[in-house]
């Protein structure tokens, strides 16, 4: 595979969004220039990228926090999309993502690569289409499980599955969800591992995510020489035998962090959060964690 220098290391080229949050998040998504200058999103002396909440200003309860969204100009049509992730944003109310998601939403698709709520301990990745991509389910490999004779190992995966249909417009657009069952593939368990890496990769069989904590991460990643037929069974896998490669076009790279919002704010109080959620967004002091670092993304096809 080649790489794609264009998107190779962060900060590649991107633009803010800086509109309306689409998901009724309790934020204001600001323009570059307010972000940098703000340090809401700036690169470190040792290269790696910091995208975060404003964490100083104290609000009234109700107003909303100013954070970020960034997405790649670039747009791609298969590949094998490496984000290295130092360091990811969780806590009460907080929901980051990212993210790849096509121009005209529902329609090109949306993968979310890494995304959760509030303390949870486990990566959720989820495919939001177009009617008619549903996930296979008989790609699964249960827990313990061995692989059956007419099975790839590269070709199941060891997630555990939550839903099955990615139409956007049923089921509230909770889309077709596979979870992760590492600890240390998000939140505090991510930090406290070093990070790690989540390798998407496109192609003519389907979409597949593979989650490696810091010290598993494979030697041909570091070597930015990638080998997917080496790293075994993915975390995650939307096979074209439900879902044609023709639900995914034009795909985009996104990160974010939304505070409460249609996930984390309908979940606030069932999480164990406490007090409401406008008066826990209105103090900083409650998002030092609210904040991704990252190594880099890379993009091979």
């Amino acid at each position: 595979m080649n790489r794609d220098p264009s998107a190779s290391d962060l900060p590649f080229s991107l633009s803010f969004f800086d509109t309306t949050d689409p998901t009724n998040g309790m934020i204001t998504y600001v323009s570059a220039a307010d972000a940098m200058g703000a340090g809401l999103a700036y690169v470190r002396d040792d290269g790696v990228a910091v995208m975060t909440v404003d964490t100083t200003t104290t609000l009234a309860s109700g107003d909303y926090r100013k954070s970020v969204r960034i997405t790649s100009k670039k747009a791609y049509n298969k590949g094998l999309f490496v984000f290295d992730i130092l360091k990811g944003p969780y806590g009460c109310s907080v929901w980051p993502a990212a993210w790849l998601v096509g121009p005209s939403w529902p329609a090109g698709g949306e993968i979310d690569v890494v995304e959760g709520v509030h303390e949870n301990v486990y990566n959720q990745m989820t495919v939001h289409s177009s009617a008619g991509c549903t996930l296979d389910a008989s790609k699964a490999l249960a827990a313990g499980s061995t692989l059956k004779e007419d099975q790839v190992e590269a070709e199941v995966f060891t997630g555990t599955i939550l839903a099955t249909t990615c139409d956007a417009s049923e089921n509230s657009n909770t889309g077709c969800g596979i979870l992760d069952s590492d600890t240390r593939s998000y939140g505090a368990g991510l930090n406290d591992a070093g990070g790690g890496v989540y390798a998407t990769l496109w192609d003519d069989i389907g979409v597949r995510i593979w989650f490696f904590a810091r010290e598993d991460v494979p030697a041909d990643i570091t070597a930015q020489d990638p080998d997917p037929t080496t790293w075994g069974s993915p975390k995650a896998y939307w096979a074209t035998t439900a879902c044609a490669s023709s639900f995914f076009s034009d795909l985009s790279i996104v990160f974010d962090i939304v505070l409460g919002g249609d996930w984390a704010g309908a979940t606030f109080s069932t999480a164990g959060c406490p007090g409401s959620l406008a008066d826990y967004v209105a103090n900083p002091a409650n998002f030092a964690n609210a904040n991704w670092a990252v190594n880099s993304v890379r993009v091979y096809q």
